[in-house]
């Protein structure tokens, strides 16, 4: 496991936009840099994993747990009226599950996300606030 885990490496592009969160068994928890959404991202800490289906069975039920876990977690802190989770891949390869909480009121509401409005900088208190309830509730290790 420890060749696995000294393999891997966050893709340069994720590392940009995002800010970490900590580690459960098998993901990253990363936020978005883009206050405009309550928005977090799992990425699999295994090298070279592209799809869902390049995890074995074992991971790939993992995934799908703290996943469940992740998003349970972002909808009791934002109270957000719909959860968008999605694995695209379409512009960064490595394997990242989206998990965005969203609000009628929001400004790309009902469309995705992606390019509707600039990303919005963080206050730096909000997202201290935002990442220590992100941690409290999904207990990251």
């Amino acid at each position: 496991m420890n060749s696995i885990l000294s393999r891997w490496a966050l893709h340069p592009q994720l590392e940009r936009d995002t800010l970490e969160v900590g580690d459960l068994p098998l993901s990253r928890v990363l936020i978005i840099k883009d206050a405009n959404y309550p928005w977090l991202l799992l990425v699999p800490r295994r090298p070279d994993v592209v799809e869902i289906l390049d995890l074995n069975d074992v991971e790939r039920a993992q995934l799908m747990t703290e996943t469940a876990r992740v998003a349970d977690a972002l909808k009791a802190i934002t109270k957000c009226d719909k959860l968008n989770v999605a694995a695209l891949g379409n512009m960064v390869p490595q394997l990242h599950i989206h998990v965005i909480g969203r609000r009628k009121t929001d400004a790309a509401w009902p469309k995705p996300v992606w390019g509707v409005v600039p990303a919005l900088p963080f206050d730096s208190q909000a997202l201290e606030d935002f990442r220590k309830a992100v941690r409290s509730k999904v207990w990251i290790d």
